[in-house]
C-alpha cells in the first residue's frame, strides 16, 4: 500500500476502533466464522459483510428473511462471545503514540462495538479510551448510517464538515461521508473505498495543533 502524502486541516478527529486503532481481525474471524457455520453460510462471504457494522445489521444483510428481533438476540450473544475472546487483539502500529498525541485535543471514539466490547478490546491492545465515546448503545442505526459520526461531532461541539474521520471499512467510510466528513483510510480494506487519504497504519499520521484551534494532519 502506498500512503498518500497530504495535509488536512480540521477541528476534531473521530476515530473508529476495530481495524483503525485495534487489530481484532483474528477474534472477529473466529466468532463470525462459527456463526456462519451454524447458519450454513460461506464464511468468506460473511467476512466480506461484517467489518464496520453492528452485528444485527450484518445479520440482516446475510439472512434477509429472518425477523429482526432474532438478529438482535443473536447479536447480544455474539457481543458476549467477542468480549470474552481477546486472544490476538493488538494495537494497530502507531496507535499508542497517535492517541497520546491527541490528549487535550478534540477527538472521540465512534465504534460499532458496545461499551463492554470496546472497553475489552482497547484494554487488550493496551490503549486508553478517549473521554468521548459513541458506542452501539449510543445510536439507533448502525454504520453505514451516519448517526454515530454525527453524534460524535455534536458531543465535541464541532460541525461535521470540520471533522475528519479515521476508518478502515466500507461501511464506516460510507457513514463518515454521509455525515459530511473527510476520511482518512487505515489499512488495505479502506483502499477499496477511495478515502480522502490512505495510510497503512497510524505510524504515517502526525497531528499538529495550531494557535487558532485547528489541527493539521500530516499524512503519509
Amino acid at each position: 500500500m502506498t500512503a498518500t502524502a497530504t495535509v488536512l486541516t480540521t477541528r476534531a478527529l473521530l476515530l473508529d476502533m476495530d481495524g483503525t486503532l485495534v487489530n481484532s481481525d483474528a477474534a472477529v474471524e473466529r466468532v463470525w466464522r462459527r456463526w456462519a457455520d451454524r447458519h450454513g453460510l460461506d464464511g468468506d462471504e460473511v467476512m466480506k459483510v461484517v467489518h464496520g457494522r453492528q452485528g444485527y445489521a450484518s445479520m440482516a444483510l446475510l439472512l434477509p428473511d429472518r425477523p429482526m428481533e432474532q438478529n438482535h438476540a443473536d447479536n447480544a450473544r455474539m457481543l458476549a462471545e467477542e468480549t470474552a475472546d481477546t486472544d490476538g487483539v493488538v494495537a494497530i502500529p502507531g496507535a499508542p503514540e497517535f492517541l497520546a498525541s491527541l490528549r487535550g485535543l478534540p477527538h472521540a471514539l465512534v465504534t460499532s462495538a458496545d461499551v463492554a466490547l470496546s472497553t475489552a478490546r482497547m484494554a487488550a491492545a493496551g490503549l486508553d479510551l478517549p473521554d468521548v465515546r459513541i458506542t452501539a448503545e449510543s445510536v439507533g442505526a448502525s454504520k453505514p448510517d451516519p448517526e454515530g459520526f454525527l453524534k460524535g461531532a455534536a458531543e465535541l461541539g464541532v460541525a461535521p464538515a470540520d471533522c475528519v474521520a479515521f476508518e478502515d471499512s466500507g461501511a464506516g467510510i460510507s457513514a463518515a461521508r454521509a455525515a459530511g466528513m473527510r476520511v482518512v483510510g487505515i489499512g488495505p480494506r479502506a483502499g477499496f473505498h477511495q478515502p480522502d487519504a490512505l495510510v497503512e497504519d497510524l505510524t504515517r499520521v502526525r497531528v499538529e495543533a495550531a494557535e487558532d484551534g485547528t489541527l493539521r494532519l500530516h499524512i503519509g
